[in-house]
């Protein structure tokens, strides 16, 4: 697929604007009362949003990878659970997407036109070795039954498929198993007690010989090659929504603050020259962060087109490495200044903003929260090592007690 061949991102963006300007109306409410997101996924999946990188003759929107992470971006700006709530989704369609054209594939596409979601089902904690994975899937003659516990279950609240890491009990292999949501023997817990982020319908998700049918078990190996990039890129565009949120709410803040200090500089505050350098600030920090993220995305389509384009191995690869280095470099910007960015927020408002009815703290709550995962250090050590020893970066990579 060509980027001539994909739609028009305006028209794109305008069918889901409305959409992303009701979920921003209800956001501090539901951090507030702590409700969960349920309402405005289901604005999301009647309007197709999970289908946007599907194919049109499939059923979806055909957007390139630039253009969902800047949708992304955009719902972020209004809430910034629901991306990290679709992270897994849209990682399983990616999935598909580099897979062969079968009727497995298009059935998925169609359930995902019809409006069904995938959350995710990766992490375990506890006293695990680093690489042990105690979820297991075990072959029988009419399908699966896969038992354990998964923590950090992000999006499963919401889903109706957990895309769950497990390793085969008959020959040891890691897999990835799609379980149904909507059975006895899938229990999902709304557990999740972050000081950020805690409306991505997180939590513990309990397997007890829950059922899988046949063909909805693939081999972890087989996965797409940009996976860890992808992942992080949802993250990315996160953050670059929160800080235009965080200058959204810098910018009416001061607009409307009648109150000021004696010791000011102006007899209102949207003309104090200090804290329009403030708000000036915070703006071009937000900028800085989507601009790399929006860089970043297609260095992501590049690796998608050599592999579809009949790219050499040693093409691909070098497409791969690219992705991988950029997105770290974005996320080098993107959580050292976004964070910044919502500390800042408060010197160009007043003390009053601080009140808890405000919710303005969720901002840095949120942003510290995503900034946390994957951690961003070994991320600077990747970029620095390639740049002097040409040692390619870490793409996939394991957690757990050492020794």
């Amino acid at each position: 697929m060509s980027e001539a061949t994909y739609p028009d991102y305006e028209i794109l963006a305008a069918r889901f604007r409305p959409i992303f300007n009701q979920i921003a109306e209800g956001a501090v409410a539901r951090e507030h009362q702590r409700t969960l997101a349920d309402e405005p996924i289901r604005w999301l999946k009647q309007a197709g949003f999970g289908t946007l990188r599907i194919p049109v003759e499939q059923g979806g929107l055909g957007a390139s990878l630039p253009q969902l992470f800047q949708l992304l971006t955009e719902l972020a700006e209004a809430d910034s659970n629901l991306p990290q709530a679709l992270r897994a989704h849209f990682a399983f369609v990616e999935d598909r997407l580099n897979q062969p054209d079968s009727e497995g594939r298009r059935q998925w596409f169609s359930r995902f036109a019809d409006g069904e979601l995938v959350g995710s089902g990766w992490s375990e904690i506890g006293n695990l070795k680093l690489g042990e994975i105690k979820t297991r899937v075990s072959p029988g003659e009419n399908g699966w039954r896969l038992n354990g516990e998964k923590f950090y279950s992000t999006g499963t609240l919401y889903a109706d498929w957990i895309d769950v890491f497990a390793r085969r009990t008959d020959n040891d292999r890691d897999v990835i198993a799609l379980v149904s949501t909507h059975q006895p023997a899938v229990q999902r817990d709304d557990d999740w007690d972050g000081f950020g982020q805690r409306l991505t319908g997180s939590g513990t998700t309990r397997f007890n010989e829950a059922e899988v049918e046949q063909a909805h078990v693939y081999d972890f190996s087989e996965r797409f090659r940009y996976q860890t990039a992808f992942y992080q890129h949802v993250l990315l565009a996160t953050l670059a929504g929160i800080g235009r949120a965080v200058s959204r709410d810098a910018a009416q803040g001061v607009a409307a603050r009648k109150r000021i200090y004696s010791h000011g500089n102006a007899p209102l505050v949207k003309q104090d020259v200090q804290v329009l350098q403030v708000v000036g600030q915070i703006d071009s920090w937000a900028w800085a962060v989507e601009s790399a993220v929006q860089r970043a995305g297609h260095s992501l389509q590049r690796a998608f087109d050599v592999e579809h384009q009949g790219g050499s191995e040693e093409a691909i690869q070098q497409a791969n490495v690219q992705a991988e280095l950029e997105a770290a470099k974005a996320q080098v910007i993107a959580t050292e200044l976004i964070p910044r960015a919502a500390t800042e927020l408060f010197n160009a408002l007043g003390a009053s903003d601080t009140r808890v009815s405000k919710a303005l703290d969720r901002h840095w709550r949120n942003a510290r929260t995503v900034a946390s995962h994957n951690p961003v250090i070994y991320k600077i050590r990747n970029v620095g090592d390639w740049a002097v020893n040409g040692r390619e970066p870490t793409f996939i990579w394991q957690i757990g007690n050492g020794e």
